[in-house]
Order: C-alpha cells, then structure tokens, then sequence
C-alpha cells in the first residue's frame, strides 16, 4: 500500500468517528447552552427570569433616568403592566426553545454510539439536577 493509499484508509476510517465526536460535542454544547438560558429563565425571587421582577431591565432604565418621584409614580403602572406580557412572551420562547432542543437531542442520539449516548444521558440527568436544586432555593427564599 502506497503512503497515499494508507493516508487515504486512515482518512475514511477516522471520518465516522470524528464525525460522531463533533455530534456529540454539538449536543453537549446545545444541551450546556439550553441549561444557561433554561435556568435563567426559571423563576426568582421577586418574578420569572433573571430580571426577578424587575420589568425585564426596565426599570434599570428608569433608575438611571434619575425620574422625579412624580415621573416614577406615572411610570410604575405601564412597567406593571408590560411585566405580565413580556414574561408571556419569555414563557413562551422558552418552550418553544425546549422543543426544539429536545427534537435535535432525539435526531443526535441514534448517531452515537453507546458511551456517546451514555455520556448524554449523564449532562441531561446534571441539568435536570440543577435544574431541580435551583428551584427548590426558589421555594425556599420563598418562604
């Protein structure tokens, strides 16, 4: 066998298998990355996101725009009223970013192979825990 020929078998026979780890990384990635935006988006003291109830920024916006007391008191009724609607909205991303994630997660799996799926199961089962323990500091600042 030529050098060209053996470069070429080494070639075709790493391709599956970087292949497969590229996937794989990409999951871990997707799956690391959903789990920041997924906890940032869970509830906190105060209301949902990582606002905790502060009119997703807003009203860092008028803290910084120095509003009189009068200025204050006309704006807190339209942040108070945008607050549900804007938290709608984040609800509803989040889902639909959920499913998504998941659908790919299922298209991902059958490539890997069985420490690959192992592995995967290992980040989701450390998100889910996260997940679990951030809500239960929730609940208990909540008390």
């Amino acid at each position: 066998m030529s050098f060209k020929g053996a470069k070429s078998a080494w070639q075709n026979q790493m391709k599956p298998t970087m292949k497969r780890n590229i996937l794989a990384l990409a999951a871990a990635g997707a799956i690391a990355l959903g789990g920041f935006v997924v906890v940032q988006a869970q509830p906190g003291p105060g209301g949902p996101g990582p606002w905790h109830g502060h009119a997703f920024g807003l009203s860092g916006i008028t803290e910084k725009l120095n509003l009189t007391a009068d200025q204050q008191a006309k704006v807190q009724p339209i942040l108070d009223q945008a607050k549900p609607q804007i938290a709608a909205i984040h609800q509803e991303a989040m889902q639909k970013m959920h499913t998504v994630m998941n659908s790919t997660l299922s298209q991902i799996r059958p490539l890997l192979n069985v420490d690959q799926q192992k592995k995967l199961d290992a980040i989701e089962k450390a998100h889910q825990d996260m997940l679990n323990a951030k809500k239960q500091l929730h609940d208990a600042m909540q008390e």
